[in-house]
């Protein structure tokens, strides 16, 4: 075992965000309708996992580390059903309810192992389970090493400011995957992880790598981030530190099954093994790693300890 990977189990995190639910329809597709030209799915099995800041939290626990996690759910069957499966997960989880919402709710039909629909259900929570969420978050800094904050722009981060400085304030390390064309809100955390698209988005396109790295500094600077980590899909990822430091990761090279939650897993991986001790160099090469495995699986998808080990042992080897 790698020792750095041992350490997880020191690492207490808190991760606060978007929680949903993936409920995912799997079926065979054998006809058309014939009242559309859409393929007819015959459902012969169903699945729920935890979505979203739910997600970032199941990945963290799957590599052995402590993790709570606060969000909002609606009073519902979809709310109930994701502090089960939290709950069976390993992850404290403190869901404040509010019941004029439906619980966010990603429904995906695959057929042929293909997603062919995906249907959202959504509403904002209300400003008073937000504020409650934020005096909670306000009392559980002093038991973790570090917060993840994971913005999926379903308004359950209307106080992100806030709960920045208060972390800061703390010496907390705030890492942030973000949402949206406007990174302000997000000013004064430590390490901020846009995918390709969300960077481009808030920083303008680039044609090389150097002009690259001059817009993440820059952004980097006008937020007061120690570091901005951009997730570039098969171009693999790349940090930008202070001082000019640049590292870069290259995409382990496999069968691409599924991309959707790798940059849960990836800010997992790099929030536990930081409060591990690990450097930003190994940590990026491990999340890197990590990545690499959670996207040859179907949905929403974890990657344990000894799946990592066993990854790093064949890339070592390879």
């Amino acid at each position: 075992m790698y020792p750095i990977l041992e350490r997880l189990s020191q690492a207490r995190l808190l991760v606060v965000g978007d929680v949903m639910l993936d409920r995912y329809w799997f079926g065979e597709v054998s006809r058309i309708s014939p009242e559309a030209p859409v393929p007819v799915v015959k459902v012969t099995r169903q699945e729920e996992r935890p979505g979203g800041a739910a997600n970032v939290a199941r990945n963290i626990a799957a590599l052995g580390a402590r993790c709570h996690l606060l969000s909002v759910v609606g009073a519902d069957d979809a709310g109930r059903s994701l502090e089960r499966l939290l709950e069976a997960g390993g992850i404290q989880a403190g869901l404040h309810v509010d019941a004029s919402i439906d619980t966010t709710v990603k429904l995906r039909v695959i057929g042929r192992q293909q997603q062919l629909l995906r249907i959202d259900f959504e509403t904002a929570p209300s400003h008073e389970v937000l504020r409650a969420k934020l005096a909670d978050f306000q009392s559980r800094l002093a038991d973790c090493d570090a917060v993840v904050l994971s913005d999926y722009g379903k308004g359950g981060l209307a106080h992100i400011a806030e709960m920045i400085r208060a972390a800061r304030a703390a010496a907390k390390p705030v890492l942030v995957d973000p949402k949206g064309d406007d990174f302000s809100r997000y000013a004064g955390a430590t390490l901020i992880t846009p995918n390709r698209g969300e960077f481009q988005a808030v920083a303008g396109s680039w044609r090389t790598e150097a002009e690259l790295a001059e817009k993440a500094d820059r952004l980097r600077e006008e937020l007061g981030a120690e570091a901005i980590l951009v997730t570039r899909s098969e171009e693999g990822m790349s940090l930008f530190g202070a001082e000019g430091e640049t590292l870069h990761e290259s995409a382990v090279a496999r069968e691409v099954f599924d991309v959707s939650g790798a940059g849960d897993t990836v800010i997992a991986t790099l929030a536990a093994l930081r409060t591990t001790g690990a450097s930003w160099s190994e940590a990026v090469r491990l999340a890197n790693v990590a990545a690499g495995v959670v996207v040859g699986k179907l949905g929403a998808a974890v990657v344990t300890r000894v799946e990592l080990q066993a990854e790093l042992e064949a890339v070592s080897h390879g």
